[in-house]
């Protein structure tokens, strides 16, 4: 079924990321499987930004963190400095962070710190949006952790990012946006007659669109934005630093894009197409995060009342395609 939920697989599917196997099923069945007593090694692990679920472990005495490639930890976000910050193992095998002067700040649990001594569970966040969780744990346990949180934040039928991840980066985007004074644009799409896809043809098949619309999608837009699946046959993707002309550019590439492919069923082939609205943040235009979203949800409603697959504009309502 394609409600949230991961639907049969079918021979002729077209270029879809198998699934991942269950390596655990329960906490009950990590413990009982007999292990040496470890020492519990350091990690940091990747809950916002690029890289979620990506874990480090801690191994040398020093390391640091920042967005230039040769850093122990590069992390890809531009709000994060090029030496950001440092992790440093102190003689009594306690951790420390300490911030190297960057433009953005480090944070701990919310409050701004110059050195701070870490402790397990501490969050740390770096520039715009990536925070990482400090974690004390076993090689089993940051397996089972990491495989945890990936499937929390991740949409079990498309492997995108989830709604609840979504929102939760959303109000973090929009408040860096917001108080930065740089744009962030959203791109909300709807697949058009997706119904009638299910009804005819089946859930299975449905479920086989979807994941080629994910897989298309995620091939299109940069690195550094962020996909999600909203809810049913709509997609969403936040793209930061990203002006109003500059997305509608992007929303137009996923549309066609989308339009390209063709979907192999019993009958031959099957053609899909979306439609989009897209709305950004500039010069504080919108107040909070669900103006943002209700001014790309209205346009997304134009593009369909106004005859699909094409892209419409939050406030200026210009659509970028005609119909074809």
């Amino acid at each position: 079924m394609n409600d949230q939920k991961g639907g049969a697989r079918r021979d002729t599917e077209p270029d879809l990321v198998e699934p991942e196997a269950t390596i655990v099923t329960s906490l009950e069945s990590v413990y009982a499987q007999p292990r040496e007593k470890t020492q519990k090694k350091p990690y940091l692990i990747v809950i916002a930004g690029n890289a979620v679920g990506e874990v480090y472990q801690i191994r040398k005495d020093t390391v640091i963190l920042g967005r230039e490639p040769d850093c122990d930890i590069s992390i890809r976000d531009i709000g994060v400095s090029r030496k950001h910050a440092k992790i440093s193992k102190a003689p009594s095998g306690e951790i420390i962070i300490e911030d190297l002067g960057s433009r953005n700040g480090t944070f701990i649990n919310g409050e701004q710190i110059a050195r701070k001594l870490l402790q397990d569970g501490d969050r740390i966040q770096l520039g715009m949006t990536t925070i990482l969780k400090f974690s004390l744990s076993d090689t089993l346990e940051e397996s089972f952790q990491r495989r945890m949180y990936e499937s929390a934040v991740r949409d079990g039928l498309t492997k995108v990012y989830n709604r609840q991840y979504f929102d939760e980066r959303l109000d973090s985007e929009f408040s860096y946006a917001y108080r930065h004074g740089i744009p962030l644009s959203l791109i909300m799409t709807d697949l058009d007659h997706f119904k009638k896809i299910n009804d005819t043809y089946g859930h299975p098949v449905g479920d086989v669109v979807l994941r080629v619309v994910a897989q298309t999608m995620t091939r299109t837009i940069r690195n550094e934005d962020m996909l999600s699946r909203y809810g049913g046959e709509e997609f969403v993707v936040l793209a930061r630093n990203t002006d109003s002309n500059a997305i509608i550019i992007l929303a137009e590439r996923i549309r066609a894009s989308i339009q390209m492919q063709s979907i192999p069923v019993s009958t031959g082939t099957i053609r899909i197409t979306v439609s989009a609205g897209c709305s950004t943040l500039e010069n504080r235009n919108y107040g909070n995060p669900r103006q943002l979203v209700q001014a790309a949800d209205e346009a997304l409603y134009i593009a369909k009342k106004t005859g699909r697959n094409r892209v419409v504009k939050a406030a200026s309502i210009e659509s970028s395609k005609t119909q074809i």
